[in-house]
């Protein structure tokens, strides 16, 4: 199942990946100047993508620590519908997910 999170990281590699060759491509050319070198379109485009790579990198992490929250969800509804235990370990593990949610965020 693809979701949209997923799309996110793979449009950050398609964007990361197209930015990397204008690098190179400014990279393997002569210049008149070093501004020149640094301050063209090439050059200020692909730095320009590698920024929108690392949001949209950023964006679908955000998806996979909201979606763990799932865990947490999970265990409380199978203790309400299934009457399932809740363990020591169940609970450390569901706050060691909620701890990681809370320093993503944070």
């Amino acid at each position: 199942m693809v979701n949209k999170y997923m799309l996110l990281l793979v449009a950050s590699v398609i964007v990361a990946s197209l930015s990397q060759i204008l690098l190179k491509k400014s990279a393997s050319k002569a210049y008149t100047s070093v501004i020149r070198e640094y301050l063209n379109a090439y050059v200020i485009i692909g730095y320009g993508m590698m920024v929108l790579s690392t949001l949209l990198t950023v964006g679908g992490y955000a998806g996979a620590v909201i979606e763990s929250l799932g865990f947490v969800l999970v265990m409380i509804l199978s203790r309400l519908v299934f009457g399932e235990k809740i363990t020591k370990k169940k609970i450390l593990g569901n706050v060691l997910i909620l701890l990681g949610i809370f320093v993503f965020y944070s």
